[in-house]
């Protein structure tokens, strides 16, 4: 029976988790120092490099010591609760790694406590302690403070702590005293976390998380509590509703350093995967086949917002994307709910858009994201916050936030936010920064950055999580100027946008191809005018007395897909196809917009 220790990584965005993963398994002899030269192994996913978070958890394990430890990699933001909650699940202890500097996050706070929740044993690691005017001491204080406020039991309280820079590829029970290996934390690693609790008894493995191949279909993942499973079993599955379906294990597979290998049996303990199940969702139990007992299903946050997707239906529709109609888009939907927990679809009014509900933005951007660079075109309206009615009143989802930013701008940043119905908890200076707490409403935070980052020149750091539903707070003033719209499909010309220039800002380039209805700028004042960008100069025989002008464009504003979202009315529509993002209205044509209004 191989000694198994489960364990799983918290730590805030850019605090060095996925580079100390790396350094275990170089240690684990996965593989050779040069193999993978600047590539972070964890988070493999393009988007999760791009943005510099883990949005999916992964499982690898390294042996050491004839002990395997999995590493359970987890995501550090609110918006992805529903995959934190389920990966916990599967730890018997948990390594908190802290910036030395920055010292602890409000996101990495959301993971902790429900860690501490789990009753898991915590080993803090402070990393960075080699960068200047570091602070790991003070740092260390603050964790203590941090774990007493979420009411850690005396034995949580009673954490070890490593130092070191995974960087540099040492860790140390001294940050004064730098090592030449990571050996003091796996050590601390075996000496304090416990080892899985395992029960006498028939098979029980709860269904935490899956993998899908396209040969073999969807694969189950969990850790096995108790009993033993042998390929080729028989076995009972008992759904959410207690039901049983009877079904049989064609493979199995535990996690051998970056991949998984094929076994013949798994013991209690271990984290495995299966093939061959039908049928399952996350949540389900894998039980004995004559007398299964179910375990508690997990327990999913609620979504906090929903936004329309529906098909592109622009003029430019299937010039770029591959999967264009509403059977794909329905079917891809579909496949996504399998693995995203938090996720619901219901269908809306109409047969080819869909109501999507998510844990917030991001959370519905990365799907969108996700979606567009494989090939799919669809069209979001403005995301809208969930009103609940409870005992007759109205409620609303609202979010604790952080700022933090340079003392200068803290009184325009709270102007800002106090507009958005935002109450501020707290205020606590540091160097030349100062760090604002408030508790605000989910519908304040919807294009608040865009705001933040042109009031403060692009210095605030802005965190925020989900608190709980609380009465409505009252009217948010929306966003003050009107659009530009383009009355003619054809070819942005310079010659007219330089003309049109003291109407606003726009969106589009010279030359770029727009349509009729297509949102191409933002009007310096309030309400929509059409403008038309595709007139040319007209030229005559007669010679002209002086040279032209040179035509001088202000560069147009580019948006990110989260900054299109947020910047969208309610008449608006973001289009969204593998090369473009462009913003458009509901209504294409002036005058079917203009009896609307009527």
């Amino acid at each position: 029976m191989q000694k198994i220790k489960n364990i799983a990584i918290i730590a805030h965005v850019d605090h060095g988790k996925t580079t100390l993963v790396d350094k275990m398994l170089l240690l684990g002899k996965i593989f050779r120092e040069n193999e993978h030269p600047g590539d972070l192994i964890l988070d493999s996913n393009d988007l999760e490099r791009e943005r510099g978070i883990t949005i999916l958890s992964k499982n690898v394990s390294v042996i050491y010591k004839d002990y395997k430890i999995n590493i359970i990699d987890t995501p550090g933001h609110a918006d992805f609760g529903g995959e934190v909650e389920r990966v916990l699940n599967m730890a018997d202890g948990v390594l908190l790694l802290v910036d030395a500097f920055e010292g602890t996050m409000p996101q990495t706070r959301f993971v902790l406590q429900k860690a501490l929740n789990l009753g898991l044993k915590p080993i803090v690691v402070i990393n960075k302690v080699d960068k200047p005017n570091c602070r790991p001491e003070e740092v260390q204080e603050q964790i203590f403070d941090l774990m007493f406020n979420l009411n850690a039991t005396e034995e949580q309280l009673d954490f070890p702590t490593i130092y070191g820079s995974a960087k540099q590829g040492w860790m140390s029970d001294d940050w004064k005293k730098p090592t030449h290996d990571i050996i003091p934390l796996m050590d601390c690693i075996i000496e304090n976390i416990p080892e899985p609790k395992t029960y006498e008894g028939t098979p029980q493995l709860l269904i935490t998380s899956l993998d899908y191949s396209p040969y073999v279909g969807r694969i189950a993942i969990g850790k096995l509590l108790r009993g033993t499973l042998k390929q080729g079993m028989q076995i009972s599955l008992v759904k959410r509703d207690q039901s049983i379906k009877r079904t049989k294990i064609k493979e199995l597979l535990i996690y051998e350093g970056l991949g998984k290998k094929k076994t013949e049996k798994v013991e209690a303990g271990d984290i495995c995967a299966l093939v061959g199940i039908e049928d399952f969702q996350i949540g389900d139990t894998v039980a004995d086949f004559e007398h299964p007992e179910g375990l508690d299903p997990i327990a999913i946050d609620e979504p906090t917002m929903s936004m329309l997707f529906t098909i592109n239906d622009s003029p430019f529709f299937g010039k770029e994307g591959k999967y264009v109609t509403s059977r794909h888009l329905k079917e891809r939907l579909e496949r996504e709910l399998e693995k995203n927990l938090a996720l619901r679809v219901e269908p809306s009014g109409s047969a080819d858009a869909f109501i999507v509900y998510g844990r917030g933005v991001l959370h519905l951007s990365v799907l969108i994201e996700t979606m567009r660079r494989e090939g799919y075109e669809l069209q979001v309206g403005q995301p809208k916050v969930i009103i609940k009615e409870i005992d007759g009143e109205k409620h609303e989802p609202v979010e604790y936030l952080t700022v933090d930013l340079p003392e200068d701008f803290s009184g325009k940043a709270i102007e800002i936010i106090q507009k958005r119905k935002g109450e501020m908890m707290n205020m606590e200076r540091k160097t030349n920064r100062v760090i604002l707490e408030f508790i605000i409403p989910s519908r304040g935070i919807i294009g608040l950055k865009n705001i933040m980052m042109t009031a403060t020149a692009g210095e605030a750091v802005i965190s925020h999580r989900f608190k709980a539903f609380e009465p409505y707070k009252g009217d948010i003033e929306k966003r003050q100027t009107g659009s530009l719209i383009a009355i003619e499909t054809g070819k942005a010309i310079a010659y007219a946008l330089d003309k049109l220039q003291d109407r606003g800002r726009f969106f589009v380039s010279p030359q770029e191809e727009i349509y009729e209805g297509q949102v191409i700028g933002e009007n310096a004042k309030s309400g929509d005018i059409g403008v038309n960008i595709t007139k040319t100069k007209k030229l005559t025989n007669v010679r002209a007395s002086g040279t032209d002008e040179k035509v001088r464009l202000a560069p147009p504003i580019k948006f990110s897909l989260e900054e299109a979202l947020e910047y969208i009315q309610e008449n608006e529509y973001v289009e969204i196809t593998p090369k473009a993002i462009r913003l458009r209205k509901i209504l294409l044509k002036e005058h079917e917009r203009k009896r609307m209004q009527k």
